[in-house]
C-alpha cells in the first residue's frame, strides 16, 4: 500500500501550507478559464440578439452578444424546474451542424 501513503501524504503537504505568510500571488484573483465554442441559432432568435442589445443600448447599457447569452444562462439557471422546463418544450429543435451557404 505505499501508493495510498504517497498519496496521504501528497494531500497532507498541499493541505499543510496554511501556517505561511500570504504572498502576493494568493492575494491576485484567479484567472477565469475562457472557453471557445460555436454553435446553430435560427435567424429570428440571432435577430433577437440584436433587439437585445439596442434595448440595452437604449437604457445606457452596451452589452455584447455573447453578454447577453451568459444573462440568458444565469438567468436560465435561476428558474424552477417547471419554468426551466417550459422554456426547454417551447424551443422548435433546429438541424445542427454546418449550414449551406444562402
Amino acid at each position: 500500500m505505499p501508493v495510498v501513503k504517497s498519496t496521504v501524504k501528497a494531500v497532507k503537504t498541499t493541505l499543510a501550507p496554511a501556517d505561511k505568510p500570504a504572498s502576493s500571488k494568493l492575494l491576485k484573483p484567479k484567472k477565469i478559464k475562457l472557453v471557445r465554442d460555436s454553435f446553430t441559432i435560427p435567424k429570428l432568435e440571432y435577430l433577437m440578439l440584436d433587439a437585445l442589445k439596442l434595448r440595452a443600448g437604449a437604457l445606457g447599457k452596451s452589452v455584447k452578444k455573447n453578454e447577453l447569452v451568459r444573462v440568458g444562462i444565469k438567468a436560465l439557471v435561476t428558474m424552477p424546474d417547471s419554468q426551466f422546463l417550459a422554456a426547454v418544450t417551447a424551443l422548435a429543435p433546429i438541424k445542427t451542424g454546418h449550414t449551406s451557404k444562402d
